[in-house]
């Protein structure tokens, strides 16, 4: 038994869990963990160590916003911030990434976006920290630090740090709330419930306050699997009817968001191979990419858009095994 397996034993019989069975669940990019605990009924242990970075306190004071305002984060059934343990309620296994085998595309993607217009009609709480220009640049600087390195680039870092910051300056003001990774596998497919509350929510304990076409291109411009012209037109117009936003200045913001938070994972991707040794990420390199490109195609970014076809390789199999090889 580790240390951490310890730890979180003597939690669960803290809370009165001692007896239940515990069986791996899932890991994530991140030093989190998860295990399904089995007792009398079942629930999630969220173990997020704070030797490696983690903190549970986020995550508790996200969920208590989306609770109290009726979306379905999981109940948090007992809480260890010290040693990072949460026991979480379990909404099953139904992510959207397996249920659209059973369920429709359309019917799934719908109910995620009428989630988030129903989370953009209030402002963010104050306390809530802000997706400042200094965030989206430092996000951005993770291709220049990880993915160009790895691919064997050098460039101009500074020029890049000016077009992110020019590009995302008219985004500043906005102020919803920002889950960051609302994506298929954290989403969870709950049919008994209704309306929005049919959309459990995981994996939002870094969100902050910014614009609201964030979450939208984290649902469309999915890393992990593909969505088609079709799908992504059609929730944009949903979103667009839900909220009444103006279209032509919300297809910029998405697009500039698509463009900063594509160049952010390919950096991501190529770090947690080349530093946490997790290869299996750079395969999804040239889904990222195509994304990136639909984004660039944007007028607004046109400068952009030369910057990265003068200076950043396309993520096929020579410039990832470039990036394996780099490690």
């Amino acid at each position: 038994m580790t240390d951490r397996d310890a730890l979180a034993k003597a939690f669960l019989n803290r809370i009165g869990w001692g007896d239940a069975a515990i069986a791996p669940l899932a890991g994530d990019a991140s030093n989190r963990r998860y295990l399904r605990v089995i007792g009398q009924s079942s629930a999630v242990l969220m173990d997020a160590p704070p030797e490696k970075g983690e903190d549970t306190t986020p995550f508790v004071q996200i969920t208590d916003l989306l609770r109290e305002r009726e979306f379905s984060a999981p109940q948090i059934f007992g809480a260890d911030p010290v040693n990072g343990f949460l026991l979480l309620e379990d909404l099953g296994d139904a992510l959207f990434a397996r249920a659209v085998a059973n369920v429709a595309e359309k019917t799934l993607y719908a109910a995620a976006v009428d989630l988030l217009a129903d989370l953009h009609q209030m402002p963010a709480p104050a306390e809530l920290p802000r997706y400042d220009a200094a965030t989206y640049r430092r996000e951005a600087q993770l291709l220049t630090e990880w993915y160009l390195p790895g691919a064997g680039r050098d460039v101009d870092a500074a020029a890049f740090d000016a077009l992110i910051d020019a590009a995302c300056a008219p985004l500043l003001d906005a102020n919803v709330v920002v889950l960051r990774d609302y994506h298929a596998e954290n989403l969870i497919w709950l049919p008994v419930r209704h309306g929005t509350a049919r959309v459990g929510l995981l994996d939002y304990q870094d969100a902050l306050a910014g614009h609201p076409a964030y979450d939208l291109v984290s649902l469309l411009e999915d890393a992990r699997r593909d969505t088609s012209d079709a799908l992504r037109a059609a929730m944009f117009d949903r979103y667009i009817a839900a909220t009444g936003l103006e279209q032509d200045a919300f297809a910029q913001a998405y697009a500039t968001l698509g463009a900063q938070r594509n160049i952010k994972i390919l950096g991501i991707f190529a770090r947690l191979w080349l530093r946490d040794g997790k290869v299996t990420y750079l395969d999804l390199m040239p889904r990222v990419w195509a994304h990136l490109q639909r984004d660039l195609a944007h007028p607004a970014l046109n400068d952009l858009h030369d910057w990265i076809g003068q200076n950043v390789p396309e993520p096929d199999a020579t410039v990832r095994a470039k990036i394996r090889a780099a490690r």
